[in-house]
């Protein structure tokens, strides 16, 4: 193929986790031809500098070796040569998760991201990839998932996949091995579900026909007439672990980490919490399918991945696919409405159990999610709010707000859809995308509802207000009550996160005003005795338990190597404890409840 730029990519050391990656360019840059590697990877607002990886790299042109020159921390430059130039280098692939490479004797993993240098000003030719097997009769059995368009290879197969440039080469991610694989229509568009790891009795029945339902209601909320999917072929990937969480979005795949517990078993009935945790986690990179690699923010289109990308739309790419994730699950009859108030009402006590919420707004927590969200630290909780979860309500109270004063006529959908025609449907045509800009934000708002919501914005994106949400469920007949307030579940408390370290109790969190707080103690700190008594990582609630609110009592802590000693006053735990209960009565209430959820009256 002529004017392409070609890979290969080699499992060439599984026990010490090395891919072998060959890049061919035929003709570079007479000057001296420059690559680079991205320094991070879309959908993971945090520099992660993946050239680190790169362990061993060289360039050759014909039987001359080429000299390579490390410009900064991610970009050679060759010396000038004629061509064909071709650059080997050596990637080490053990980072266990979705946002790297990964190698073994199990399984094979790889973003393009982490694996793949970019030529300098051929970026937008054609990229051929070579995807080679390992040697060893033991992997005869290997098969290779991904969603990149098959060249030179059967599917599931090794061989050449081909992308139209180099955004698309690094926007599928490559999954090899022995992995379980289901597939299913949803619309006429082909699904695929692979999982990589042992997951004993899986009921891969029951997770198809349940992917099957959330995505052809996502393909409706976008194209209720046409019902036409953005892509030709969708692959969820999963890696199923001990333990585990976590999930990117890719234009035409996802990749997945889960606990192997979260998945389905063979004639268990009902929907554990692990399962339905697992399905919304689907759901939401789904929804990312459209919101946000189609529907951009200005700054992302296009990428520049060799230096952070600053927007503060963050809680409108993230935060309304949140509210999405878990709303696509009630819609397509996977949950139901209890289930779905269950989930809502976590989402609710996790905001407000923050007081950063009332330091950083939304736009803010956006803005600066490269330096805060993706750097948390101990004190995260009393310093920053989540673009994800408080922008997930912040989608909620738009939906409702608009459902409520349109009486029903428009809602955020109808917000979804207009930003999909705008920007998103012809986002990868031949004439190019772009991204939102933050000025047209609520100004589409207004114009798309009749509304005027530059009030809302003001207190609830760019300001720290809390959301009124318990008055805007009340026309849905949902009723919100707080359990901590009516008194029956309040507790003593030293209003404190702990994490265990060997048997010892160590304060993960100490909330801002708390007992702890007030008493001098910090996050870090090892509780040794209470009263005398000893704290271990697992009694501390129990010993508690024995005591009341205003109740002094005398706490011994190390900090480092020093123990030291503290008078604390308990207090209220003063975690939210809300909870949403569905009322049939008014019926106007429930219709309206129905017409949101999707759900039938009673």
């Amino acid at each position: 193929m002529k004017n392409a730029v070609y890979y290969t990519i080699t499992p060439k050391d599984l026990a010490a986790h090395l891919f072998e990656v060959t890049l061919t360019v035929d003709k570079p840059d007479p000057v001296g031809q420059v690559f680079s590697l991205p320094a991070w990877i879309p959908g993971s607002y945090m520099i992660r500098e993946f050239a680190r990886n790169i362990v061993r790299i060289g360039a050759s042109s014909g039987d001359a070796r080429i000299a390579l020159k490390k410009r900064d921390k991610h970009t050679w430059q060759a010396e000038p040569c004629k061509g064909p130039l071709v650059l080997t280098y050596e990637v080490y692939a053990w980072d266990l998760s979705v946002r790297a490479a990964h190698l073994d004797q199990t399984h094979g993993f790889f973003n393009g991201t982490s694996v793949f240098l970019s030529v300098h000003e051929q970026d937008n030719l054609r990229h051929v990839v070579d995807i080679r097997p390992p040697e060893g009769e033991v992997f005869k059995a290997w098969r290779v998932a991904t969603a990149l368009p098959e060249l030179k290879a059967k599917r599931y197969g090794f061989g050449t996949y081909v992308a139209a440039n180099y955004d698309e080469l690094i926007d599928h991610p490559v999954e090899m091995g022995t992995f379980d694989l289901a597939t299913f229509k949803a619309h006429g568009v082909t699904h695929d579900i692979v999982l990589t790891g042992r997951v004993p009795n899986l009921d891969m029945a029951r997770l198809a026909a349940d992917l099957k339902k959330i995505c052809e209601e996502q393909i409706i909320l976008f194209e209720p007439k046409s019902r036409c999917a953005p892509m030709n072929r969708y692959v969820f990937m999963t890696l199923a672990v001990g333990d585990g969480y976590g999930g990117l979005e890719h234009r035409a795949s996802t990749a997945l980490v889960c606990s192997r517990s979260d998945l389905p078993v063979k004639g268990q009935k009902g929907m554990s919490d692990g399962y339905r945790t697992y399905l919304g986690l689907c759901s939401h990179e789904y929804f990312h399918t459209w919101n946000v690699k189609r529907i951009k923010p200005a700054a992302f289109a296009p990428y520049d991945l060799r230096t952070e990308g600053y927007t503060s739309l963050l809680w409108l790419f993230e935060g309304f696919t949140s509210y999405y994730d878990d709303l696509m699950l009630v819609r397509s009859g996977v949950i139901d409405e209890t289930a779905y108030f269950k989930l809502l009402a976590k989402t609710i006590n996790g905001v407000l159990r923050r007081s950063g919420r009332t330091k950083q707004s939304v736009a803010e927590s956006s803005f600066d999610a490269w330096t805060k969200y993706y750097r948390q630290d101990e004190n995260s909780p009393n310093a920053i709010v989540s673009y994800y979860t408080k922008g997930s309500l912040v989608g909620l109270a738009l939906d409702l707000t608009i459902r409520t004063e349109t009486r029903g006529r428009k809602s955020l959908d109808d917000v979804m859809r207009a930003l999909w025609q705008r920007y998103g449907r012809d986002f990868y045509s031949d004439n190019g995308g772009v991204g939102v800009a933050e000025a047209d934000v609520e100004r589409l708002f207004d114009e798309i509802t009749g509304l005027k919501l530059k009030r809302f914005f003001d207190r609830y994106v760019r300001g720290t207000d809390d959301l009124p949400l318990a008055r805007l469920l009340t026309p849905f007949g949902v009723e919100v009550a707080d359990k901590h307030k009516d008194g029956k579940e309040a507790k003593a408390s030293l209003n404190v996160r702990t994490t265990r370290d060997g048997n010892d109790c160590k304060l993960a969190n100490v909330y801002e005003g708390g007992a702890a707080h007030r008493a001098g103690l910090s996050a870090g700190d090892i509780l040794v005795a209470m009263d005398g008594v000893r704290v271990t990582a697992s009694n501390l609630d129990n010993l508690l338990s024995r005591y009341r609110i205003d109740d002094a009592v005398t706490v011994h802590a190390f900090r480092r190597d020093e123990l030291m000693v503290f008078s604390a006053t308990l207090a209220t735990d003063d975690a939210p404890q809300m909870s949403l209960t569905g009322h049939a009565k008014p019926a106007a209430h429930a219709r309206q409840r129905a017409a949101w959820l999707g759900t039938k009256t009673a």
